[in-house]
């Protein structure tokens, strides 16, 4: 059987290089977007690029409000799955909800929610039907693509600091428990990553501290995605691990910012 990785958040940045990686080492790809435009796109300009490759784009949303997790959305694109009799070998969570500008006295209750909901519970039932299927076949892996705020935090962003640490403990608990299954279950954690928003805020990100990183470079698309590969294909007797890939800034105290 060969095999297939799903990928979620795969039609911009990030998600796109992992695509391509699993792409280009000859993995059928099925992926997520949460607009059914941006995932034809985007699944037509994966086909045009690999077309000897399986790829397949799937519109999925986390949530149907704030505080509900669609499930039904998730138990459909399994059994659609399959239906079409393609085993998810890998299941890369790259898909994400920033969390951006929640600040604690000004945004409600249900905006944290729905950030810890996305992150944590709908990738937990992502999880759950990937490893169901993985159990039944003879194994896979599990790969979170989460973040090195999970260890610093950074200003308000209170609501995504907080999924990215228990996502972590939520990694180290499914390793524990799919070990047995031959699932292994791992995590990339990124730093700052050369996406669009440095183009479409270049001022902001000429100033940003957490570029100045002890190698002096930040990743790009195509690092996050080397680092999801290793666990993926490589790391046979490593499961519940933590990749960092942020160009050092975990190890430093402060960034040391150079004088103009």
């Amino acid at each position: 059987m060969k095999k297939t990785v799903l990928i979620t958040g795969a039609c911009i940045n990030t998600g796109v290089a992992i695509v391509e990686k699993f792409a280009n080492e000859g993995y059928d790809v099925v992926f997520t977007g949460r607009n059914l435009d941006s995932v034809s796109t985007a699944e037509k300009q994966y086909q045009e690029k690999f077309p000897n490759i399986y790829i397949k784009g799937y519109a999925l949303r986390s949530l149907t409000d704030e505080e509900v997790v669609d499930e039904k959305a998730v138990e459909d694109l399994f059994e659609k799955l399959d239906k079409d009799e393609v085993f998810i070998e890998t299941l890369v969570l790259n898909a994400a909800d920033q969390g951006l500008g929640i600040k604690i006295f000004e945004n409600s209750l249900s905006d944290f929610m729905r950030v810890i909901h996305t992150n944590v519970v709908w990738n937990y039932c992502l999880c759950e039907h990937a490893a169901k299927r993985m159990k039944k076949n003879g194994g896979g892996n599990i790969v979170f693509v989460n973040s090195n705020t999970a260890y610093r935090a950074i200003p308000d962003r209170i609501a995504y600091v907080t999924s990215k640490g228990g996502q972590l403990g939520m990694m180290r608990a499914l390793a524990l428990d799919l070990g047995k299954y031959n699932i292994r279950v791992n995590a990339v954690l990124p730093g700052m990553i050369r996406t669009d928003r440095w183009e479409k805020n270049p001022e902001f990100y000429a100033k940003v501290p957490s570029k100045y990183t002890p190698i002096g470079d930040v990743a790009d698309g195509k690092d996050i995605a080397d680092a999801i590969y290793y666990f993926a294909a490589h790391a046979r007797n490593t499961t519940g691990a933590e990749l960092v890939v942020d160009g050092g800034n975990t190890i430093q105290l402060y960034p040391i910012i150079p004088e103009e």
